[in-house]
């Protein structure tokens, strides 16, 4: 059986947020199977990460922000600012669409495990996801 739910994210400011708690509230789970998540937007990722030290977040936007400056010369499209263009290649970096077992009704993260939305432009808006479940 396959269930599928989208739904529409408050805006977050640019950042790595834990959304975990606002995805299981969207979800009746099975006792077993399987949830893919996927971001609708270009400019914005999904990952599995650390949930407890927030810390973490600040880390991984530090290093993504050396790893794809702003404002790069070599950068051709340019006409959405200068978030944009590294926006799009952090999305492709992180990716857009995560896998989680189901089991016992329960998404099957490890304890310091949580789902994080990556939203990578300065005013990114609010985002949707589509939940497929599949049980």
């Amino acid at each position: 059986m396959i269930q599928q739910k989208e739904i529409k994210l408050q805006a977050k400011e640019r950042g790595f947020h834990l959304i975990t708690g606002e995805i299981e509230a969207e979800l009746d789970l099975p006792e077993r199977g399987l949830l893919n998540l996927f971001i609708k937007h270009s400019s914005a990722g999904l990952s599995i990460n650390e949930n407890a030290d927030p810390s973490v977040r600040l880390d991984f936007e530090t290093i993504l922000n050396k790893l794809v400056p702003e404002n790069d010369p070599h950068y051709k499209h340019i006409m959405e600012g200068s978030d944009d263009m590294p926006a799009h290649i952090k999305s492709s970096l992180m990716g857009v669409s995560l896998n989680i077992p189901i089991v016992n009704y329960q998404l099957a993260l490890g304890i310091w495990q949580g789902i994080y939305l990556c939203e990578f432009r300065n005013y990114g808006g609010r985002r949707n996801i589509l939940l497929t479940v599949y049980s």
